[in-house]
């Protein structure tokens, strides 16, 4: 973020106060700029600092005795546990054989981080090496969209200088300002497409009620479905390299059609980034705010039961069908 801005700063100084003896323009556009990268630095030290999302909560302390006998317990119960228990050690679903944990909802395992992580999003190695999750996304969003305003913000300005400074050749003051004007203007629109695109495609998971691994993941949704007839033979929740060609269709179909988590575009917006929160836009613009809930549970789509329903019924009877 801060390598153009030497050329930046030679630019205007050159083009705004030396040649167009614009002060006011030159203040202007130093503002802007200073200020989306302010922005875009306050929301990656939250990305950097905050945890993306603990699935153990933080307990107070107690006496030593007193947690061995709770981990103890704890321990009885999960192997005790029948299939509909929150804990089921046997159910992936439910439970992290990895991190020998409860799996909450929306929960994933990042094998690069070794633990789980609460709505995970992704794993961003320019981020530290860190997962996006759910402490962490409004951050990030805020993060790849302060880049994208900022590369585009930058482009224009130099493109307008450098535009200026071809049509006027015996006015330019020497012969280096033409060529930072270039160099900013084709990083500035490079950095716009690249990381531009990569937040439209976020703004479209968020209209969605999406992660990017669920959207990327069909198959993430048989997690969901109803238990299947015993008669298949498949593991419960079924797991995609059990599955025949066709039924691989029918879940990808399922996926496109359904968004387990999509309440309506402004519902989305809301929870993602805690609009009811007070004091929440000072937040949100300083760097994104903080989502709603505990990252543990979300509302589904209302009709997410049905439709689930009914890509199970698909499901075993897909091979049946002529």
């Amino acid at each position: 973020m801060l390598a153009p801005h030497p050329s930046l700063l030679l630019v205007l100084v050159n083009h705004y106060i030396r040649t167009l003896h614009s002060t006011t323009g030159f203040l202007i556009h130093l503002l802007v700029t200073y200020t989306l990268t302010f922005l875009a630095f306050s929301s990656l030290i939250v990305c950097v600092a905050r945890d993306p999302g603990p699935v153990s909560p933080e307990k107070p302390a107690v006496e030593e005795e007193d947690n061995d006998r709770d981990d103890a317990l704890g321990l009885r119960e999960a192997l005790m546990a029948g299939p509909d228990h929150d804990d089921d050690y046997l159910s992936p679903v439910k439970w992290c054989r990895k991190c020998w944990a409860p799996r909450p909802e929306r929960t994933h395992h990042c094998g690069l981080c070794g633990r789980c992580v609460l709505k995970m999003d992704h794993h961003c190695p320019w981020l530290g090496g860190k997962c996006v999750g759910h402490r962490t996304y409004p951050a990030f969003f805020h993060f790849i969209s302060c880049i994208t305003l900022l590369s585009a913000y930058i482009a224009l300005i130099a493109g307008r200088a450098f535009w200026w400074s071809f049509n006027n050749p015996n006015s330019v003051l020497d012969q280096a300002t033409p060529v930072h004007e270039l160099f900013l203007t084709a990083a500035g629109v490079i950095f716009a497409l690249v990381v531009g695109s990569f937040t439209i495609y976020h703004m479209y998971l968020i209209s969605t009620n999406q992660t990017t691994l669920e959207s990327l993941s069909p198959f993430l949704l048989l997690r969901h479905i109803p238990p299947l007839p015993v008669s298949l033979r498949l593991s419960d929740p079924p797991l995609e390299h059990e599955l025949s060609y066709k039924q691989r269709r029918i879940v990808r179909d399922a996926h496109r059609a359904v968004k387990l988590y999509d309440l309506g575009w402004r519902k989305n917006w809301a929870q993602v980034f805690g609009w009811n929160k007070q004091r929440g836009w000072v937040y949100r613009i300083t760097y994104g705010g903080a989502s709603k809930g505990d990252g543990r549970s979300f509302p589904r789509n209302p009709r997410a039961e049905e439709i689930l329903s009914k890509l199970a019924t698909r499901l075993a009877t897909a091979d049946k069908e002529a």
